[in-house]
């Protein structure tokens, strides 16, 4: 009993021991880790708030920036494990990370494939928040793009998150990319009408409605179809998308009541389809 108990003492003395020589080691490694940890933070917000000034994309920003952050810590946990003296632990760990990434890779295929896809949509930019897009058959406006999903609220208030590899495998269509964006609406004229006159009445009209463009995009009108009891005119004009003030339901509005106004004062005669209801009497035997 005596001899268990002083080879019990005997491993405890050995351990205390090799615990006050390693206590210096793991207080510079804690220490050099939590400088690493802090500049890792630091340097996050520090690449973030100047790629964000200078990039139209928040999420290639925000991308990058985490990036600096898990880099700076990965190099911190080699360090700390150097100075420990486990540099074989920290080989090992590289070393299973790797294989552990193609294994996670595998299993998590869809998740991976979303996440890579986001990084792919991070460096292409094919739209920006704010945007006016349709994606995977969904139109909306982009309100946040992340690095699995991007995330779209339609013109009726619903949020659809889209899995990236959705959005790179189908065509994107964006409607403000540039800044310009054209709307139209039909006017239905009387057989018989002066066309030419009412073309002018339009254009003359429409450049006095607040927010239309008319330097960079021409406001246009055309004969767009025969129909059964009008002969319609279709009205092209453009809005710039970044004017904030501007808003597309009001000028269409605008515009149409006051075309109509001024077509119809000028005389001009604006019918709706007409139905031929025909009655044809059977005669009685």
């Amino acid at each position: 009993m005596n001899k268990l108990f002083d080879d019990l003492l005997l491993n405890m003395e050995t351990y205390y021991a090799q615990l006050i020589s390693l206590l210096p080691k793991v207080l510079l490694a804690s220490i050099v880790f939590a400088f690493f940890y802090f500049l890792a933070n630091r340097s996050r917000n520090f690449v973030n708030a100047r790629l964000t000034n200078n990039m139209d994309d928040p999420l290639l920003a925000t991308f990058l920036s985490r990036v600096v952050k898990i880099a700076i810590v990965i190099i911190a946990l080699l360090f700390a494990l150097q100075i420990l003296g486990l540099a074989g632990i920290a080989t090992g760990l590289v070393t299973g990370a790797s294989v552990s990434a193609i294994v996670i890779g595998f299993a998590f295929k869809d998740i991976g494939e979303n996440f890579l896809a986001g990084i792919m949509l991070a460096f292409n930019r094919p739209f920006r928040v704010g945007d006016t897009v349709e994606l995977d058959s969904y139109k909306g406006t982009v309100v946040a793009l992340n690095l699995r999903n991007s995330r779209i609220k339609t013109f009726d208030g619903k949020d659809i998150f889209i899995p990236n590899a959705n959005v790179i495998k189908n065509p994107v269509v964006n409607y403000t990319m540039d800044g310009f964006l054209r709307y139209d609406f039909t006017i239905g004229l009387d057989y018989g009408a002066d066309v030419n006159k009412a073309i002018s009445i339009i254009l003359e009209t429409m450049q006095q409605i607040p927010g239309i463009l008319q330097e960079k995009k021409n406001i246009s009108v055309s004969v767009s179809k025969l129909g059964t009891s009008t002969l319609d005119l279709k009205v092209y004009y453009w809005l710039n998308t970044f004017d904030a003030s501007v808003s597309s339901g009001d000028v269409k509005t605008q515009a149409v009541q006051q075309t109509l106004d001024a077509l119809t004062a000028a005389g001009f005669y604006l019918p709706g389809n007409i139905v031929e209801v025909k009655n044809y009497k059977v005669g009685t035997v």
